[in-house]
């Protein structure tokens, strides 16, 4: 049975982290309005079918709020052009060519101030209002037959459902990149994606049978948005993605991305239906998850692509990359730990530092009243003496 106590201060703390759900339908209007206008008739690519859709930790209700007032959300978006495009009749450049004049039509219309900014694989749109976002949006065609047809015998030997695999292999796409040899020229060499297949597998991992049947009876009819959700397990990774943006706050690029973070904690994921049980289980179990050869940690989607492909290339070996991630981990037991051993006020707002989170006092007096001393694993210092954050354990 779960603690009550240690369940109420841990929702208290995701639910200071997560992002408010006007943010979500901040976004949510955005992408459908660029999606209605890619698919005007005086849109040049109307022709082609344009389907967009989120993807990332919005699609998967794992967003959280930037530490700073002034940064922006970062909103990932897909256009996928479903009909009449395939690797054998354009090339990546003539694709985004197309593609860009229609963004760039768009971003006149709607007033969007801040030029187009051309990114390797997405343009991306910086929108100025009272809620600062920019939205990243990837060009992308499926993928071909032949190749789905692989994917889906490759997922048909893993432990995904039937109707997984189905969909999974469906929503395979191609995404272009200028950095690419062939870029500009006709070939097969585009890269995979699958960001819509990758939630749908965070999905099914996310909701045990116990957790399905309440969302369904909560839901009724209509299937609730991911965010709405606010599964145990959506909610431990932005618990961790916020300790482990605060541990790196003055190194940002050192940090464990959150793509490493999400995948590793789903795959430890045992189906845990209370907050504090989840938490505590993927902590225990995403350094496991960890490949010892490459890839180290492969996308469960197209399994030829390593989510921590940087952590043997020499050319990031100063940022420390693996050691950093296992520090981190070893830093967010000790922090989670010493959270649920608060039992005063002053303990609580202490242990909440290194989740850059402030509750309301009204808050704190009442989620450590009553509350016993329990013992609690040593806690790991942090020293100042280079690579920060980190000390030598």
């Amino acid at each position: 049975m779960p603690d009550i106590g240690n369940e109420e201060i841990l929702k208290a703390i995701a639910a200071a982290v997560e992002l408010p759900d006007s943010a979500y339908e901040k976004a949510k209007d955005r992408y459908e309005d660029l999606g209605e206008w890619l698919g005007l008739p005086s849109s040049g690519i109307a022709k082609y079918s344009p389907h967009t859709l989120p993807q990332g930790s919005f699609r998967i209700g794992t967003a959280i709020r930037p530490l700073l007032d002034k940064e922006e959300y970062d909103l990932d978006i897909t256009c996928r052009l479903e009909t009449g495009l395939m690797m054998e009749n354009i090339a990546q450049a003539d694709l985004r060519s197309m593609m860009k004049k229609d963004i760039e039509a768009y971003r006149r219309e709607r007033g969007i101030q801040a030029p187009l900014c051309e990114k390797h694989r997405c343009f991306r749109l910086e929108y100025q209002d009272h809620l600062s976002f920019h939205m990243d949006i990837v060009p992308s065609i499926p993928d071909s037959p032949e190749s789905r047809a692989l994917l889906e015998k490759a997922f048909s030997q893993r432990a995904y459902s039937v109707s997984l695999i189905q969909n999974v292999s469906s929503m395979a796409s191609r995404i272009t990149d200028d950095r690419s040899l062939d870029y500009k020229s006709i070939s097969s060499s585009w890269l995979r994606s699958n960001p819509e297949g990758y939630a749908r597998w965070f999905e099914e991992r996310m909701l045990s049978q116990r957790l399905l049947k309440l969302f369904q009876e909560r839901a009724q009819v209509e299937a609730l948005p991911s965010y709405k959700r606010k599964a145990p397990l959506q909610r431990a990774i932005q618990i961790l993605k916020r300790h482990r943006d605060w541990m790196f706050k003055d190194m940002p690029n050192s940090k464990p991305i959150s793509i490493i973070i999400t995948t590793l904690a789903t795959q430890a994921y045992g189906g845990e239906d209370d907050l504090e049980s989840t938490l505590f289980a993927v902590l225990a179990g995403m350094e496991r998850q960890v490949s010892q050869t490459k890839p180290r940690v492969p996308n469960p989607m197209n399994p030829e692509e390593d989510f921590a492909d940087k952590w043997d290339d020499p050319k990031y070996a100063s940022l420390r990359l693996e050691e950093n991630f296992k520090k981190w981990l070893l830093q967010a037991k000790a922090d989670c730990s010493r959270i649920l051993g608060s039992t005063s006020p002053d303990e609580l707002r202490k242990s909440t530092t290194n989740f850059s989170v402030t509750l309301r006092e009204s808050e704190v007096e009442r989620l450590t009243r009553g509350r016993s001393p329990k013992p609690t694993p040593p806690i790991v210092i942090i020293s100042k003496d280079p690579p920060k954050p980190w000390m030598e354990l």
